[in-house]
């Protein structure tokens, strides 16, 4: 099949994969297809460019052993949370509350499955980048290299904090008490709202970094990937925290003092 080229074989499989999201979404009437698919497209369309490099591109096989052992960690974050036993984001049933039928149905389709399926996609593209300008892995490369481990690493510890705080936190209600704290602002997350969502971020802009890289630092168009992605990310926190400040009192202070993805000192509040 890869003699089709890399990237057409990319964009069918994204075509498949967002007809079977939607189609699926309207047989079980809940809507996290696309988040299933999230760590699993990417990788595979990395994988795609590199072996039609013949694995000879020592750039392109780099990133997609890199964005592998990203798609995993993931998955195995996401599965822990019952993603993949039906469990639906939590988000868009409060959309669908909020919007008429056909409003949501048009939603669904247009954002939850076209417009995320391309942004799946497009960050992947600076593989097809390197695949279109192969040249030496050099000093830039290995520097690219040893920052996305170590944002991977950070997304670990991050996740991993929030899931130990969930576990104790629904134990305390299991158990007939208030927990003491209703979201998590210790470790990590005294520094950031969401420093998941920076590493997540860091390590795409990464990866656009290695293709501008292989392209004699060229700022190629594909810089539009990370950029969406980004985009897409302040969005879906903007509105998640609209829904943590209506469940709980404190969580304004917490906006006031702490910065929202980018980790900062915290801020002294006012008053």
């Amino acid at each position: 099949m890869l003699g089709m080229g890399p990237l057409l074989l990319v964009l069918c499989i994204s075509a498949v994969a967002a007809a079977f999201a939607w189609i699926a979404s309207l047989i079980s009437h809940e809507h996290s297809w696309v988040d299933r698919l999230w760590s699993v497209l990417p990788v595979v369309y990395v994988w795609l460019f590199a072996l039609a490099a013949g694995l000879g591109d020592t750039r392109l096989t780099v990133m997609a052993i890199l964005v592998t052992a990203w798609g995993l960690r993931l998955t195995y974050n996401f599965a822990r949370k019952g993603g993949y036993r039906g469990v639906e984001d939590y988000r868009w049933a409060i959309l669908r509350e909020r919007m008429s039928e056909p409003a949501f149905a048009v939603f669904n389709l247009l954002f939850i499955v076209v417009a995320q399926n391309a942004v799946l996609v497009l960050i992947a593209l600076p593989a097809w980048t390197a695949y279109r300008h192969p040249s030496p892995f050099g000093a830039y490369d290995i520097v690219l290299t040893v920052l996305f481990v170590g944002m991977l690493v950070g997304e670990t510890v991050a996740d991993q904090q929030q899931w130990a705080f969930q576990l104790r936190k629904r134990a305390e209600l299991e158990a007939g008490r208030r927990p003491r704290r209703q979201f998590l602002d210790t470790g990590l997350f005294r520094c950031s709202r969401h420093p998941n969502y920076f590493f997540e971020l860091a390590q795409w802009w990464i990866v656009f970094l290695f293709g501008a890289v292989a392209a004699d630092l060229r700022v190629e168009w594909t810089l539009i990937g990370p950029v969406l992605l980004t985009v897409l990310f302040v969005g879906s926190t903007r509105f998640t925290e609209a829904i943590s400040a209506e469940r709980y009192r404190d969580y304004a202070d917490y906006q006031e003092r702490t910065s929202m993805i980018v980790p900062w000192w915290p801020r002294k509040q006012r008053g």
